[in-house]
């Protein structure tokens, strides 16, 4: 049985445990100390990599094309006909390889099935493309698939190299990262013999922080959790791994939040069971499968693409629905008295209110109204809904059956207050009656639809509707979006959980 990983002590250090260290190459070990410097080598080094796969993926493939064929091709107009074709190759490799971490740092870079559903990407964009522009650099779309393939091949090789070598070097300098374990006792020493279960640790355990029953193996007590910032500042540490599986929600958002606050990556460790039954190590050099809690924020890139999708969706539904749009104006003019659109002050991103705009769907004066009919609520948590609210007028009733009086937030949209996939904004009666966890939702735009929508909206609990924009938040992609708009219209349409 491996022995338990090598304690870390807060104090200083020992002079012998110095002298052993100054074994190291002094150059390389200072080098490694620079934070940027090693992710730009890291970043340069995995994009010549993936160049050289590419540029090696199509030319095989130009070749093994060739063979199958029967035709005669010489090496030289292969490598010309490559040299035509990489640039645009690699630059969709490289933009799809960054949106999915794949230049990330070791600890939370991706392995061999995101690289295959990457390179799978890469295929569709190309053929799309060609399809599109009529490209004529093939005679068969037969080297597509032959290019994918030799890809997966070469790419993974070399990336799997690179994390060999590059973990030679790491270890040689002493490269560790700290981190804390957070959760019960008997995790907590499952967790911390698993990771030191390897004959050169890529983590260094620096202590623990006990929920109760504290372990027994000798890890260092950096207090509760409550000391947890006053750790983030005393100590240097890389990361948190929380290793309890019944981790109480509340409690790991507040974690979360403190650790990203202070530069902090946040893990989370399976269960013992799933490490004894799974041994997998699905981060290249661990013996733990580590997921990360990322920061649940669209910046960047992701906000670019983001934002492009929902500005030009937007655009496309605003003239598609605008007949239908008239019509429903025009039978809310006829209905009821009052105005068309209702403007609903709800807070956006960071709680700032917003006028989101809806079809009137009440009688005039409905708000004045709300306190006498709270005895009345239907839902739970912070939510008000009535099934037979006495103030929707009849074609209010009709569009809140529907959700068509969502529509007209497609101007929001538009003007950059909400998203079309995101957590609903709430009215101001239900953002006071939030719970401190509950705001978490509220670091992002709102949207028109989410996955509440989706999945039964008035028929979940309040929390479980919280936990959803949460898995939202952390899962997000583009695909993602498309798959809760394309599962929106049923929703709609059927009109479950909807009053």
């Amino acid at each position: 049985m491996p022995s338990p990983p090598r304690l870390v002590p807060v104090e200083p250090i020992a002079l012998t445990e110095r002298d052993v260290r100054s074994k190291r190459p002094p150059l390389l070990s200072f080098l490694l100390r620079w934070a940027t410097a090693r992710r730009f080598v890291r970043v340069a080094v995995l994009m010549a990599l993936d160049f050289a796969g590419v540029f090696a993926a199509i030319f095989t493939a130009l070749l093994f094309k060739d063979i199958v064929h029967g035709e005669a091709r010489l090496y030289s107009q292969a490598f010309h006909q490559t040299r035509t074709i990489v640039a645009f190759a690699y630059l969709v490799t490289l933009l799809l390889f960054a949106r999915s971490d794949m230049y990330a740092d070791r600890g939370a870079r991706p392995g061999l099935t995101r690289i295959l559903a990457t390179l799978f990407q890469v295929m569709v964009v190309a053929v799309v493309f060609a399809v599109v522009s009529g490209a004529n650099h093939y005679s068969s779309y037969y080297i597509f698939y032959g290019s994918f393939f030799f890809a997966l091949v070469y790419l993974s090789t070399f990336r799997a190299l690179y994390e060999k070598g590059s973990g030679l070097l790491l270890r040689a300098a002493g490269y560790r990262r700290r981190a804390v374990l957070v959760g019960t006792g008997p995790h907590i020493e499952a967790i911390a013999h698993a990771l030191g279960a390897v004959p050169a640790p890529a983590v260094e355990i620096v202590g623990f922080i006990a929920r109760a029953e504290p372990p027994g193996n000798g890890l260092h007590s950096l207090g509760s959790l409550a000391d947890l910032d006053e750790a983030f500042e005393n100590t240097r540490i890389d990361e948190v791994i929380v290793v309890d599986p019944d981790f109480p929600e509340y409690e790991l958002l507040e974690l979360v939040d403190s650790a990203h606050s202070h530069g902090v990556r946040v893990m989370i460790a399976p269960s013992t069971a799933e490490i004894l039954v799974h041994r997998a190590e699905f981060v290249p050099g661990q013996s733990v499968p580590l997921f990360e809690l990322r920061p649940p924020v669209f910046e960047g890139v992701d906000f670019f693409v983001k934002r492009t999708f929902d500005l030009v969706v937007a655009s496309l539904l605003m003239v598609a629905l605008s007949p239908l749009l008239i019509l429903i104006a025009i039978a809310i003019k006829i209905d009821s008295r009052g105005k068309v659109i209702y403007r609903s002050i709800r807070p956006g991103v960071g709680g700032v209110p917003f006028a989101c705009m809806k079809f009137r769907t009440m009688v005039a004066g409905a708000d004045s109204r709300q306190y006498d009919l709270e005895a009345h609520n239907e839902a739970t948590g912070a939510l008000f809904k009535m099934r037979d609210d006495p103030r929707l007028t009849r074609v209010g009733r009709a569009l809140r059956r529907f959700s068509l009086d969502e529509l007209p937030q497609l101007v929001n949209v538009m003007r950059g207050q909400m998203s079309l996939v995101g957590p609903r904004p709430l009215p101001q009666r239900d953002f006071e009656k939030l719970e401190q966890w509950h705001l978490r939702r509220y670091q992002v735009m709102p949207g028109m639809t989410g996955l509440w929508q989706v999945s039964g909206r008035a028929e979940l609990e309040f929390d479980d509707l919280v936990r959803l924009d949460f898995l939202y938040l952390e899962r997000w992609s583009v695909f993602l979006d498309l798959a809760i708009l394309v599962k929106t219209l049923p929703a709609v349409i059927w009109g479950r959980g909807a009053y």
